[in-house]
C-alpha cells in the first residue's frame, strides 16, 4: 500500500510528518514523500528541510495521497499548471482516498476536487478556500467517502485524519493500535485550540506574531 506524501516549498512540517507518524506504521504501508524534484524541499519558515525521495512523474498510482498545507499553498495555487496540481488530478481515479490537511485543501479544491463540496482548512484560510469553489465548513474532517475524498482543518487535525484513514484501510482496531503506538492521548494545558474558545488577547497575540512572520 503505497501513501505519497507531497511535498513542496514552505509546507509545514507537521501537515505531513503527523499523518506519517501515523501511516507509515501500517501493515504493508510504504510512505513516500514525493516532489516535483528529488532532493530537499524547506519548510516554510526555512528553517527545516524534508526530502522527496521521487518525483510526480515515479508514482503514478498511489493508493493514498496526503497534501500538506502551509503558506506554499498560494503559490501553487495561483500558478497555471503548477506540476502539484496536475499530479493530483492525474492520480486522483484510482486512489483509494485522496486527502489533505490544512491549506492542503486549497490544493485538492484548485485540482477540483472539491467543487460544489463542503470542505475544511485552517480557520483562516475560508474564504481562500471558497474562492476555489468548495464550501467551508469548521468541522475538523470532513469527509466525501464515494467520491474518496477527506479533509482535515489545520495542523493537528492531520493526526486525527491519519487515525479515520487507519481505520478505513484496515479496521477500527489498527486504528487504536496506531494511536496507542504514538501515545496520542491529548490533554492539551490550555483550552485554545479553535478560535471560539481562543478569545480577543490570544487573537491579537497571534496577529502581531504573524505580522512578523512568527506563525
Amino acid at each position: 500500500m503505497q501513501i505519497a506524501i507531497p511535498l513542496f516549498d514552505r509546507l509545514t512540517a507537521l501537515d505531513g510528518v503527523g499523518p506519517y507518524e501515523v501511516l507509515q506504521r501500517l501493515p504493508d504501508a510504504q510512505v513516500v514523500f514525493v516532489s516535483n524534484t528529488v532532493g530537499e524541499v524547506r519548510t516554510e519558515n526555512g528553517f527545516l528541510g524534508l526530502t522527496a525521495d521521487a518525483t510526480y512523474g515515479e508514482v503514478l498510482s498511489p493508493d493514498v495521497v496526503v497534501v500538506p498545507g502551509g503558506t506554499g499553498t498560494k503559490a501553487v495555487v495561483t500558478e497555471h499548471g503548477h506540476p502539484l496540481v496536475e499530479w493530483i488530478q492525474a492520480v486522483h481515479p484510482k486512489t483509494r482516498f485522496t486527502t489533505s490537511v490544512c491549506t492542503g485543501s486549497l490544493v485538492l479544491a484548485k485540482a477540483g476536487l472539491l467543487q460544489g463540496k463542503t470542505a475544511t482548512t485552517h480557520w483562516g484560510a475560508y474564504a481562500a478556500l471558497e474562492k476555489l469553489g468548495a464550501i467551508p465548513t469548521e468541522e475538523r474532517i470532513v469527509e466525501h467517502l464515494p467520491d474518496r475524498v477527506i479533509t482535515a482543518a489545520g495542523v493537528s487535525s492531520g493526526i486525527d485524519m491519519a487515525l479515520r484513514l487507519s481505520e478505513l484501510l484496515v479496521d477500527d482496531v489498527a486504528a487504536k493500535a496506531m494511536q496507542l503506538m504514538v501515545e496520542y492521548d491529548p490533554e492539551p494545558p490550555f483550552d485554545a485550540g479553535s478560535v471560539a474558545k481562543a478569545g480577543p488577547d490570544v487573537m491579537q497575540r497571534l496577529s502581531e506574531y504573524m505580522a512578523d512572520g512568527k506563525a
